[in-house]
Formats: structure tokens, C-alpha cells, sequence
């Protein structure tokens, strides 16, 4: 066993049971005994992971708030917020925890264990007494207490290479002590060899071990999970559990399940002890034996109780046929191996574009048709590779929950989240970077936007104020809306500011969406106090900086005393797209094809000093490409006009040639080009010439500056 891959799979598993467990708190009170039930499997988990890799700092630390959790999951202790919050605080302090793991800094640690003894002091006092089920468990228990009906019967044998493989057997039977009480052991030594043949680096010991817990059969045999295939296990359950599982099977829904999946579901085998009775029962069969039925083979192997399986048969014969189910399957793959996949689609669509070139060029039928055929497959390949890097964005705006709950409090306000739009897919890259954008967002909302409770309750608001998130698709981008139902942002108030700092001449009449966008200048700031959250007017112009950075747009609508929306708007994928190609003189451009509404002839005759053409009986201002980019050389005598849209904003763009789509695969500009004006990008096509992609968001930008001057 590579023990240093396990550790990189525990830490990652560590860090989504923590989300997991940060997410099930924050929905505590809305979701009860489930979302309770959640957060004590996280942590129950957690604690059996590190136990296996000797983490007593985690194991420790974890122990003492899952039996808090166990108490609250007996009713015996309430939730309340103040329970919710210091368990948060257990989360983030385990996440430490396991950070030090993997930067190897928890042995020899003594201040970050030490950083968590005032939250274990706060766990006691939820504790009876004051005295942990940890310190509980080391009293010893009197024989004459235990009952044999109550007693786990666990039979134990180790292979004989698991101590080369780097495991210590005495140390899963110390962790299995963590779980409830050894009542007995015994040593078999009967796999001893002669002295001859003994091996000091193999083991031959196995143990007989009575164990007196309350925990179920698939959290004991999980004790065992590392260790599994240097061993053999068989966990007898006490005979007081026969009654459970037989209740309990007699309450599972009536749907038509094999028979070792009813005995997994109702606790009374593990799917490991399913698999080798199946992996036997193969192995009969394939001898050319009678075929033994399941359930006697795991009779047979002391995996369950003769009865327990006569009522799963029982029970079997009651329901109805049922249709089978598609396996859910999944693998999780390294990040970098799909950058590297996606990068390599690229190249390969450049590739395809040449060979199309020339299959165009030589007019071989023969060459035409395989190319073809290419083409559809590689644009197969192209939507394959770039759904594998789309994710949900739910997951982002989980994370606001936490990020409420904390900064609510510290504003002493009462503030609540609202998430609509989670399963909005896009790039895996876009979610990484939008993160802290959206962050500041969501803070700045609870800071600026939502007043405290006298005041909302002096304009007749509801004393807790909402933050929502919401995302959907449109026109090939994602939008992702910040809003909140404060007392808006004060229009009088931006625009004195900004005659102040000299942005805005004075007596200049500008329109909303541009007093509320000076908002992104660098240093602005309306604010009349600093808090610890904002005030200096730092990070409103680095979220639009971001967000540009991202080929995105930002605008604020906000009505005073009623509320804000800020609008993000950004493209799924930073990656590859459908490009629609048009030519200006020997200049090529591309827009985004699903910004691309029609197409339409234009006659410079007809529009020679104006600004805009008749669409329908609606204006549509255009903007001719030759003129923005100062191209030299006469414009064509037929030019088209490509109505695109972008958000609630159309316009029209004037060009030479139509050229059509293609896969556009996005290439960064150069840093000699950063600055430059109406472009978002370049790509390479099939001649090897470089394209522009134009970005949509300035053009229209530019449209609606020019028509207002022209005003």
C-alpha cells in the first residue's frame, strides 16, 4: 500500500467531509434530526480516518465534539446558535488540523493542538457533568455490567505481510477500544511457524475479541478499512440486534432488492462481508458446484443470524418487481490532467482547421469527406472534454452561508442567505476565480446595504434583512446576481463624491448605471465610517478588475431604501467556443456565436452620416469595425451588418465579409497587447493568421457612449 497516496485521498476527504459538515450546520435548524445525523457522520468519519494514520491530535480533538454531537443526536442537548457557532469554530480548527497533516507540521505541534483547548473547555460544559465520553471510557467497567447478549463477537486474523505494508495490527485494535469497550481478548498463536522458519518481519498472531459498543456493525468493520486486504474479519452481532434488524427490515420501503442488499441496508452485514460472500458463491459456480444461495453463505461465514436473513426473504417476497436502476459512477481525476486534456483539444481543433484548409483547396472529394467526418468528431471531443471541467456553481455559493453567519454577527445584524441557481454549470476555472469577487460582494452587501434592525423596523421591513444569490445561463454566458433588501445606495450622495475627487465635471448629467459605476473607480468610497469589513473604498475596483480579467462585465442597479443588485456576467468557458468569423478588409474578428442574432445587408449609401438603422421598426445602433479599429484600405461594396446581443443590450456591427463559424479555440493576449481596447482574446486559425476576439461588453459599451455624445 502507498501510504503516502492514502494520506493525499484523506486530506481531500477530510476537507469535503468539513464542507459538508459546515454546510449541514448552517441548515441545522431548518433541516433537524437529518441535517444533526450528517454532521455526526463528518465527524465520526474524520476521527476514524486520522485514527488509522495515528493523528491523535485529530482523533482526540474530534472525539470530544462527536460525543456533543451524540448527545444533541439523543435530544439530550438542544441546538441553539451558540451551540451552531462554537461547532463551526471545531470545524475550522479541525481544517487546521488536517492543513498541518499535509504540510507535515502536526508532530511536534504543540501550539495549534493547544489553539483548540478553549473550544474543548466550551464542548464540556454541553457534557454531563462536565466529563467527556472519552474520560468516560477509561473507566474501567465491571465485568458482572456486560452482558453476553450485548456483546460484539470481533474475529480477527492478520495477514501475514501487514506489518511490511506499514501497518501496525496492535493499533487498530487501540482505535476499536475508541468505539466502546474490549471486554475480552484472546491470542491465537496457532499460525506460529518453527523457529526455523520464523519471520520476524511477518505477522501470525489473530485475535478473538469480545467488544460492548454502541456503534453499528458498518462503523466497527470500518475500523478495519486500511487494513482490509491484509486481513480476514468476521463481526458477529450481539443476539439483542437480531430484533433491530428485523424491525428494521420490516420498515424498509416495499421496492424489490436482492437479498445481501437488504442486509447492507438494514446493518446487519457490511457491503465488504456482501462482496466476499458474492466473490465465493462466483467461485462455486465457476468450480462447475451447486450454486449456494447468498444467504446461507453468510450464514455460514458468521457474517449474520439465520433469522435476520429468513426475515430479509420474507420481506423480499412481499415487494414487487422493481425496473433496475443506472449505477452511478464516478472517478475523481487530477485538475491538471484536464487543463492538459483541454489544451491538447485546442490544438488538435487548430489541426483540423488546416487540414480543412487544404481539403477546401485541393477539392478531393476523398480528402472533403474525411475532414468532414473529422470535424464532427473533434467537435464531439471538444463538448466532451470542455463538460468535464463544468461544474456547479452551488457549491460557490455554499460557501456564503458561513461567510453570512459570521459577518451577521459581527455587524450585529440579522441576516439571512437566499440562493436560487446552484445547479448553473460553468468552467471549473471561472469558479475558481470568482470566488473572492463574489466574497467581497456578498460582505459589502451585509456592510452597506442592510441597515440595522431600528432602522428596517422604522421603514417597516421585516428585522431580518436577505442577501440573495442567483445564477442562471444566457446569450452563452452565466449570470450570477448579488442582491439584498437594504436601504439601496444613495445617488446624490456617489455623484457629490465623485465631483469631489474630480471624476465628474460639475453640472455633467449622467445616467444612473454611470453614477452607480463610478462605484469601481480606484479609492471611491461613500462610506462614513471604516469598519473592520470596508469603508477605505478598497476592492470594488479589484472585483471589476477581476471580473474583467475573466472576459466578464459588472453593473449595479439599486433603488433607494428598497434595495441592490450588482449583475456579474461571464462566459462558461475560458477555454474553447463556437466563434462566428467576420472580415474587415484582411483583418479577421470573431464573435461569440451565441451572441449573434442575425445577420443583415447594409448600404453605406443609405447610412452615411447616421448612426443607427431601422430593425423592424426599432432603432439598432451600429458601430462599423473599420472605423473603431482605424483599419486602412476602402470598406467592401456589399457590407453586412451582425446584430449581436449582449445582456438587455443590442447593437449592430458593421463588416466586410461574413466568413461563418468555426471552433474558436481562446489564446491569451500578450502583455504588449493588455491594454488594448474591444478585445478579450485572439485565436489562431486553420493558415495559421491570428484572429481577434472581440469583447462584446466594450463594444456595446462604446455604442451606447458614442450615441449619447451624438445626444
Amino acid at each position: 500500500m502507498n501510504i503516502d497516496q492514502v494520506m493525499i485521498t484523506f486530506i481531500a476527504e477530510s476537507r469535503e467531509l468539513l464542507e459538508q459538515m459546515e454546510n449541514a450546520l448552517l441548515a441545522v435548524a431548518h433541516d433537524g434530526p437529518e441535517a444533526v445525523n450528517a454532521i455526526f457522520r463528518a465527524a465520526h468519519t474524520i476521527k476514524g480516518s486520522a485514527g488509522m494514520f495515528g493523528l491523535d491530535a485529530v482523533v482526540e480533538f474530534t472525539h470530544v465534539a462527536e460525543s456533543v454531537l451524540d448527545k444533541v443526536r439523543d435530544g439530550a442537548v438542544p441546538v441553539s446558535d451558540e451551540l451552531v457557532t462554537l461547532l463551526l469554530s471545531c470545524a475550522d480548527h479541525i481544517g487546521a488540523l488536517v492543513d498541518a497533516v499535509e504540510a507535515g507540521t502536526l508532530e511536534g505541534d504543540t501550539v495549534l493542538p493547544a489553539a483548540g483547548a478553549p473550544l474543548v473547555a466550551a464542548l464540556q460544559g454541553y457534557l454531563e457533568g462536565g466529563v467527556s465520553v472519552a474520560a468516560k471510557a477509561a473507566v474501567p467497567m465491571p465485568a458482572h455490567a456486560v452482558s453476553e447478549a450485548e456483546q460484539w463477537h470481533i474475529s480477527l486474523r492478520f495477514g501475514a505481510d501487514v506489518l511490511r505494508n506499514g501497518m501496525d495490527p496492535l493499533s487498530f485494535i487501540r482505535y476499536l477500544g475508541q468505539m466502546g469497550r474490549i471486554t475480552g481478548i484472546a491470542t491465537l498463536t496457532d499460525g506460529l511457524p518453527g523457529a526455523d522458519e520464523f519471520d520476524p518481519e511477518s505477522c501470525y498472531l489473530g485475535f478473538e475479541i469480545g467488544f460492548h459498543s454502541s456503534a453499528d456493525k458498518a462503523a466497527i468493520d470500518s475500523v478495519f478499512d486500511f487494513v482490509r486486504d491484509d486481513c480476514q474479519i468476521r463481526i458477529l452481532a450481539p443476539h439483542s440486534k437480531i430484533t433491530e434488524y428485523i424491525a428494521w427490515l420490516d420498515e424498509l420501503p416495499e421496492q424489490r432488492e436482492r437479498l445481501g442488499e437488504m442486509l447492507v441496508r438494514c446493518g446487519s452485514i457490511t457491503a465488504h462481508e456482501l462482496e466476499q460472500a458474492l466473490a465465493a458463491q462466483s467461485a462455486a459456480g465457476a468450480a462447475g458446484g451447486e450454486v449456494v444461495p447468498i444467504g446461507t453463505i453468510l450464514v455460514d461465514q458468521g457474517a449474520v443470524r439465520a433469522p435476520v436473513v429468513e426475515a430479509a426473504l420474507v420481506k423480499q417476497r412481499q415487494a414487487p418487481e422493481a425496473k433496475p436502476q443506472q449505477e452511478n459512477r464516478s472517478v475523481r481525476v487530477d485538475a491538471d490532467k484536464l487543463d492538459r486534456l483541454i489544451n491538447l483539444v485546442g490544438e488538435l481543433i487548430i489541426a483540423g482547421a488546416g487540414a480543412n484548409l487544404v481539403a477546401r483547396r485541393t477539392q478531393i472529394p476523398e480528402l472533403l469527406e474525411c475532414t468532414s467526418t473529422l470535424s464532427d468528431l473533434v467537435e464531439e471531443v471538444r463538448d466532451s472534454a470542455l463538460q468535464l471541467r463544468m461544474v456547479k456553481i452551488g457549491a460557490t455559493f455554499n460557501r456564503f452561508g458561513r461567510v453570512v453567519h459570521d459577518v451577521s454577527r459581527e455587524l450585529g445584524k440579522d441576516i439571512r442567505l437566499q440562493v436560487s441557481g446552484e445547479d448553473a454549470e460553468l468552467d471549473k476555472t471561472v469558479v475558481e476565480k470568482i470566488g473572492d469577487p463574489l466574497t467581497h460582494l456578498v460582505r459589502n452587501a451585509m456592510d452597506h446595504g442592510i441597515e440595522p434592525v431600528d432602522v428596517r423596523a422604522a421603514r417597516g421591513k421585516p428585522a431580518q434583512g436577505t442577501v440573495a444569490l442567483n445564477a442562471y445561463h444566457d446569450s452563452g454566458s452565466i449570470v450570477i446576481e448579488v442582491s439584498d433588501d437594504g436601504g439601496g445606495l444613495k445617488r446624490e450622495r456617489i455623484l457629490a463624491k465623485a465631483v469631489e475627487r474630480g471624476l465628474v465635471e460639475p453640472g455633467r448629467t449622467l445616467t444612473d448605471k454611470e453614477i452607480f459605476g463610478l462605484i469601481f473607480e480606484p479609492g471611491f468610497s461613500t462610506a462614513e465610517q471604516v469598519t473592520n469589513l470596508s469603508g477605505r473604498g478598497v476592492g470594488m475596483d479589484v472585483v471589476k478588475r477581476n471580473i474583467v480579467a475573466l472576459r466578464g462585465s459588472v453593473e449595479i442597479a439599486s433603488t433607494e431604501g428598497v434595495g441592490t443588485t450588482v449583475t456579474v456576467r461571464l462566459p462558461l468557458t475560458l477555454a474553447i467556443i463556437n466563434g462566428f468569423q467576420v472580415g474587415v478588409g484582411k483583418s479577421v474578428f470573431v464573435i461569440p456565436m451565441d451572441m449573434v442574432e442575425e445577420c443583415i445587408e447594409f448600404r453605406e449609401a443609405d447610412h452615411a452620416h447616421a448612426d443607427y438603422v431601422d430593425l423592424r421598426g426599432q432603432p439598432l445602433p451600429f458601430v462599423r469595425l473599420r472605423e473603431r479599429f482605424a483599419l486602412h484600405g476602402a470598406a467592401a461594396r456589399r457590407q453586412s451588418i451582425v446584430v449581436v446581443r449582449y445582456g438587455s443590450r443590442k447593437a449592430g456591427l458593421v463588416v466586410d465579409t461574413l466568413l461563418g463559424e468555426f471552433q474558436t479555440v481562446i489564446k491569451p493576449l500578450g502583455k504588449v497587447f493588455s491594454g488594448a481596447r474591444f478585445l478579450s482574446g485572439s485565436s489562431i486559425l486553420g493558415n495559421g493568421d491570428v484572429a481577434l476576439i472581440l469583447d462584446m461588453a466594450a463594444l456595446l459599451n462604446g455604442v451606447e457612449a458614442d450615441g449619447q455624445a451624438a445626444a
